[in-house]
């Protein structure tokens, strides 16, 4: 039986189905609103308006149902490997976002902020090996 906060293959998975679940998320929460863009919201009605025509679009189910997921799965990790450990490993979403953005939604991307999410990877690279050094220590 693995030790409590050992990173295991089984729980690397459920990071990257975060990643998946939360990408899906933003994706669908996008797609909801924009399905609605005919609509200027400058008073309560047209906010009443907005609401009720967001409520009838899949995409606004499926994100909610992938964030019941989500929320699921990142309690479950939770109780098996540090915070300080799983909010960086999982934090790929922030590289998945914004290339699902510009693929799928047209949105561009400039170089600068692809240099941000490639800092951010490195991030996630040396919180990764900091995990393999914790483990090793003890």
């Amino acid at each position: 039986m693995p030790k409590k906060n050992q990173v295991t293959i089984k729980i690397i998975s459920f990071l990257a189905l975060t990643d998946v679940l939360e990408t899906i998320i933003q994706f669908c929460f996008k797609k909801s609103a924009i399905s609605v863009d005919f609509l200027e919201i400058n008073g309560l009605a047209s906010a009443g308006a907005f609401v009720w025509a967001i409520i009838h679009s899949p995409f606004l189910w499926i994100a909610l149902f992938s964030a019941f997921c989500l929320f699921v799965i990142w309690s479950t990790l939770l109780s098996k490997i540090d915070l300080s450990v799983a909010v960086p490993v999982a934090s790929f979403s922030y590289i998945a976002v914004p290339l699902v953005s510009a693929i799928f939604l047209g949105e561009k991307v400039s170089l600068l902020r692809w240099s941000g999410i490639g800092f951010i990877l490195m991030g996630v690279v040396l919180v990764s090996i900091s995990t393999k050094y914790k483990a090793a220590a003890v």
